[in-house]
């Protein structure tokens, strides 16, 4: 089985600059351990020993892992997991320019 994986920029030193790299596994914690396995380091950027990171977000077809299993979220031939890492922005008390 095989799973596209969309790597954001600040992720890519581990996929040797690659947008995208393919992966295999039935749930996404077996496709994190294969990824892995090509790209050491990577593992540790999006897990830690409670789960997906907190400032990690991780999309299954364009729906939010957490809100369909988190790690043992299911994964069929085709699909597509993008890897966003979560943005905060602002400086307090900074406002929006028009």
């Amino acid at each position: 089985m095989s799973v596209e994986v969309r790597i954001p920029t600040i992720l890519r030193q581990y996929t040797g600059g690659e947008k995208a790299v393919a992966g295999s596994g039935a749930t996404l914690v077996e496709l994190i351990d294969d990824l892995e396995s090509r790209h050491p380091g990577l593992r540790d950027r999006l897990v830690d020993e409670k789960g997906l990171r907190r400032f990690v977000n991780v999309y299954l077809n364009d729906e939010d892992v957490r809100f369909l299993g988190g790690l043992e979220t299911s994964l069929s031939d085709g699909d597509n997991v993008t890897v966003l890492p979560a943005v905060a922005g602002g400086a307090p008390g900074a406002t929006a320019r028009a």
